[in-house]
């Protein structure tokens, strides 16, 4: 356990060891980064003293690193991983020679910017502006599961302009996250220059504006750090911002105050200068040699390829099968499914909880039933999804189920950085979006998401999901939040039809299970194949029936599952001969191009049309904008018919 933060004052004992492993940790900060010929020397060194006393008087257990009781520190500006990975090697997480030998070597876990891989380290960093909002998916982990452990957020003083840091400033006060403490290093310098030449901003102003408490000293003095963070820990009214004024490059003659060496290692030459500043004498050059051939070596450490798979204990409960005459569209459905969900389990003791965000959008993307059940497991962040999205994902590697609903536009387009950091930190994230393709239809262009499927398999981690009508929303709804991963499911704005069979029951209803991976062969035909997915599947259906009364024999097919394809089913469907992909999404990104990637790679050669958005859309209704696109069913008919003849 670390220290902690009981008592008044730091003892002249913990001070002297302080110091002297700030000496050590400053000349690994420059042996590492030289030895590497990269790194972040300047901001490492200016933080270190903040690093070396939260890390040894945080309660954290280099032996058991992710015991679920203790603190959670996020390193925000994850340049200073040098510093970071010094003091976690003083604190005993790993040996202090390991790290310089293999500091951004490939395949090691000491990469460039700290990551989760080391031991320690709780959120990948390396997108600035992100940390403040992990921060506080943390901290409201810790309110779910009824724990008391604290959070601590470093952060630079240059990222503080951005503006994901204000949309997380206000949630924490908002939510009263008083166990946050974040700790900004105030060097007063950034990547090209002075943060006043670069961009002006006040800091101070703008936490006491949002309702912080706000506390300044010295960042190399470890007693004023110390007292500074036992304030914060102690305060239960507010979250607390310390300003910490350092100095980039502490400790060497010609680095300090110098924004030049923010990114910049130290020749072999200036490193054998700098080093005895710190008391380093003996052995430069042999010391050198050494780890050079040691880096040279194959270590046999490798970063782990797999992902992290958790346990979920969900009660998925019995699927609601959705008649025609209910009239209701996917949407609903998901916030039907997402409040039983919650009905079935937020009172059982051994069932996973399960969190749910949402931008201001409760009544459109229907989480409102939930919300009003299940208040304390409901988080309505406004209108900041660039902060909800960091915030969610951190929540969900707490083992939590955790939804983020939002229009496409926003939670695909607006917040794909986030949500690709999501994916590096493996998060457990169900993304619901509505409003997707044309089909949003008078909301005009700059509401209609159709690209959500090209940006999303841009991502290694998570699984496109598209149901077809409410039944198989609801079905799909229940499997994921029982299943580990990042989910993206994605739906329209209107009602559609509920899907039947030819003999008229509904095809995804009572006899009916969610099969990732599956594709649904939804009508018999030999000549041709589409396929659809979403909304489109009932216009693929209309199209089926026009083209039996003219006497072509014609399979319909739905493919749900983006991400990983049935190949069986595609490629029985190859073996028609013809086959139409069919959507309402970018006709360059989507499912005709998934399906074209799969039939290339198989050597499969049938005749092959696709079909979807050529353009923006303007505003309409859907079946008029869809008839200017060439995506109503008479065009639809018109080209099966051409590849067919």
């Amino acid at each position: 356990m670390g220290w902690g933060f009981e008592k008044e004052k730091l003892d002249e004992r913990k001070i002297a060891k302080l110091k002297e492993m700030g000496r050590l940790a400053r000349g690994d900060i420059l042996k590492m980064t030289t030895l590497a010929k990269s790194g972040h020397p300047g901001g490492s060194m200016s933080s270190i003293d903040i690093y070396l006393v939260l890390y040894f008087c945080a309660n954290i257990e280099p032996a058991n690193p992710c015991y679920p009781e203790r603190d959670r520190i996020v390193v925000s500006h994850g340049h200073t991983s040098p510093g970071v990975y010094a003091a976690l090697a003083q604190r005993g997480f790993f040996d202090r020679d390991r790290v310089i030998a293999g500091f951004r070597k490939a395949g090691t876990i000491f990469e460039g910017h700290a990551e989760r891989g080391v031991p320690g380290v709780e959120w990948d960093s390396g997108n600035l502006g992100q940390g403040l909002s992990a921060g506080c998916g943390f901290a409201l982990a810790a309110r779910l599961h009824h724990k008391n452990y604290q959070v601590f957020v470093v952060m630079g003083d240059g990222e503080q302009s951005k503006g994901q840091i204000s949309e997380a400033r206000r949630l924490a006060k908002k939510f009263q996250l008083s166990n946050i403490t974040v700790i900004i290093d105030y060097n007063r310098l950034q990547l090209s220059g002075s943060l006043k030449k670069i961009m002006p901003q006040n800091i101070k102003a703008n936490y006491l504006a949002d309702g912080w408490d706000i506390l300044e000293i010295d960042g190399h003095n470890y007693q004023e750090i110390y007292q500074a963070l036992r304030e914060a820990v102690n305060n239960k009214n507010s979250p607390v911002a310390i300003m910490a004024q350092t100095t980039m490059g502490k400790g060497i003659s010609f680095m300090e105050d110098k924004f030049e060496f923010h990114g910049v290692p130290l020749s072999f030459d200036q490193c054998k200068a700098a080093l005895p500043e710190l008391g380093f004498n003996d052995n430069l050059d042999e010391y050198f040699t050494q780890m050079e051939e040691e880096r040279k070596r194959d270590s046999g450490e490798r970063i782990s390829r797999e992902r992290v798979v958790k346990k979920i204990n969900i009660i998925t409960g019995r699927p609601h099968t959705y008649t025609q005459e209910e009239k209701i569209d996917n949407r609903s459905a998901f916030g039907n499914a997402l409040e039983d969900l919650g009905k079935l389990n937020l009172s059982q003791q051994n069932s996973t909880p399960i969190a749910v965000l949402d931008c201001d959008l409760i009544g459109s993307v229907k989480t409102g039933k939930f919300a009003a059940a299940h208040p304390e497991h409901f988080f309505q962040a406004g209108i900041q999804e660039h902060n909800t999205a960091t915030v969610a994902g951190a929540l969900s590697v707490e083992g939590i189920v955790t939804f983020f609903a939002d229009f496409g536009v926003f939670g695909v387009d607006e917040t794909y950085n986030q949500q690709r950091l999501n994916d590096i930190n493996q998060t457990n994230l169900k993304l619901i979006c509505t409003h997707n393709g044309i089909e949003v239809g008078q909301d005009g262009k700059t509401h209609q998401c159709i690209d959500y499927v090209g940006i999303i398999n841009n991502l290694y981690g998570y699984k496109i999901i598209i149901p077809a009508d409410p039944n198989q929303t609801d079905r799909v709804i229940r499997y994921i939040a029982s299943v580990w991963g990042n989910f993206f499911v994605g739906m329209g704005r209107s009602s559609g039809p509920v899907i039947f069979t030819e003999n008229g029951k509904p095809l995804f209803g009572d006899d009916y299970q969610f099969c990732y991976g599956k594709a649904d062969k939804v009508r018999e035909g030999n000549q041709a194949a589409i396929i659809s997915m979403g909304g489109m599947l009932s216009y693929a259906i209309q199209a089926w029936e026009i083209l039996k009364k003219k006497g072509y024999q014609v399979q319909v097919i739905n493919v749900s599952c983006l991400t990983d394809l049935d190949k069986e089913r595609l490629k029985e469907a190859a073996q028609t001969g013809a086959i139409v992909t069919y959507e309402d999404h970018n006709i360059n990104t989507g499912l005709g191009s998934v399906v074209a990637n799969f039939l290339a790679e198989n050597s499969l050669n049938p005749h092959f049309k696709k079909m979807g958005a050529k353009a923006y859309a303007g505003s309409g209704a859907p079946v008029e904008l869809f008839k200017m696109q060439g995506l109503d069913v008479d065009s639809l008919v018109k080209n099966v018919i051409k590849l067919i003849e």
